[in-house]
């Protein structure tokens, strides 16, 4: 985790209905938090629609209790002609320690899409 401060993209509290028969926040869950994040920076890239194509990495640390504050940064890596990489990671603060704690880490591909769900050109500034 970087030393600087940053602001997350997302962030949320799971809940019990987000937990698996472990205790613990399910992947999917964790996923669609992640896939939320990466597609607002991947459409402000574009500049317009983005859909998910590829999660190419991803690696979960640690789990995610029922009520961490769940925080996930992201990046953009790469612009193609279409497609916008994200590099994200979830970081938690559990209930009584404050100290940051990063439990999933992955990289999300997206492409940019017209009005019909066709793939476009990324604009660049």
């Amino acid at each position: 985790m970087p030393d600087s401060p940053r602001d997350p993209i997302v962030r949320t509290i799971p809940q019990p209905a987000d937990m698996n028969g472990n205790g613990d926040i399910f992947g999917g869950w964790v996923l669609s938090q992640m896939d939320m994040a990466g597609g607002t920076l991947a459409a402000r890239a574009a500049k317009g629609r983005v859909a998910t194509v590829a999660i190419t990495a991803m690696t979960f640390v640690q789990p995610i209790k029922v009520g961490d504050l769940v925080s996930i940064y992201g990046s953009v890596t790469k612009i193609g002609r279409t497609s916008i990489t994200i590099a994200l990671e979830t970081v938690v603060e559990r209930r009584l320690d404050p100290t940051p704690i990063q439990v999933t880490h992955g990289t999300f591909v997206f492409v940019a899409i017209d009005e019909d769900g066709k793939p476009r050109a990324v604009p660049h500034a």
